[in-house]
C-alpha cells in the first residue's frame, strides 16, 4: 500500500484573493464564474466562498406507514430490477421470468422494510425531510494577478463588481495580510456591518 508524504497532503483552507462580486444566492454567483468562463477567462483562478453557513430542513410532509411501505416499494422495485437484469445476463433463457420475478420479490421486501423501518421510530418522526448547508452570503474572488481581467469581464457582462476601490494589487503590494472578502454591499456599494 502506498503512503502519502506528509509534504504532499493537502490541508483544506479557504481560497484567498480580492473579490470581486457578492450575492445572496449561490445561483447568481454561479452566472458570474459562468460568465468569466464564457469569455474564456481562466476560470480556475476564482473561487466561490459561501458565508454565515445554517443547515436548512425542509419538510416535505407527513409520514404514514402507507407512505412508507409505498417509498420502500419503490426503491425496492429499482433493485430488484437490477437483480433481475443482472440474472438475464447470466441466464438469458429465461430473461421475463427473471425480470419479473425481481421486481415483484423486490416491491414487496421493499415495502416490508420501509414498514418495519417506520414501526420502529413509535411515531417520535413522522414526517419526510430534506436537509441541506446553505450560506447567507456568496463571494466570488479572484487571484489578484487575474481580477482586473475578471472585473472588466464581470462588468461588460452587466454584473456589478462588490467594490470599487478593491483592485488587484501591485507587484510591490504586501501580500502578507489576506485581501478582505465576503462583504455585504447595499444598492450603492457600502458596505453591510451584519
Amino acid at each position: 500500500m502506498r503512503t502519502v508524504p506528509p509534504s504532499r497532503m493537502v490541508t483544506p483552507s479557504i481560497p484567498q484573493g480580492i473579490e470581486l462580486a457578492s450575492f445572496d444566492s449561490y445561483l447568481k454567483a454561479q452566472e458570474a464564474v459562468d460568465a468569466l468562463s464564457d469569455a474564456e477567462f481562466p476560470v480556475q483562478h476564482t473561487s466561490i466562498i459561501g458565508t454565515n453557513l445554517k443547515m436548512v430542513e425542509r419538510i416535505i410532509g407527513r409520514l404514514t406507514l402507507t407512505r412508507a411501505s409505498m417509498a420502500g416499494a419503490g426503491t425496492g422495485a429499482w433493485l430488484g430490477l437490477m437483480y433481475g437484469i443482472l440474472m438475464w445476463i447470466v441466464l438469458p433463457d429465461g430473461a421475463v421470468a427473471a425480470l419479473a420475478a425481481g421486481l415483484l420479490v423486490g416491491i414487496i421486501m421493499g415495502a416490508l422494510f420501509g414498514a418495519v423501518s417506520y414501526m420502529f421510530t413509535q411515531g417520535k418522526r413522522d414526517f419526510t425531510s430534506s436537509s441541506q448547508v446553505v450560506a447567507a452570503h456568496y463571494a466570488v474572488i479572484c487571484e489578484p494577478e487575474h481580477a482586473n481581467a475578471a472585473r472588466e469581464i464581470l462588468a461588460k457582462a452587466g454584473i456589478r463588481a462588490a467594490t470599487p476601490n478593491q483592485s488587484a494589487p501591485s507587484p510591490e503590494a504586501d501580500l502578507s495580510t489576506p485581501p478582505r472578502y465576503g462583504v455585504r454591499l447595499d444598492e450603492d456599494g457600502n458596505p453591510i456591518d451584519s
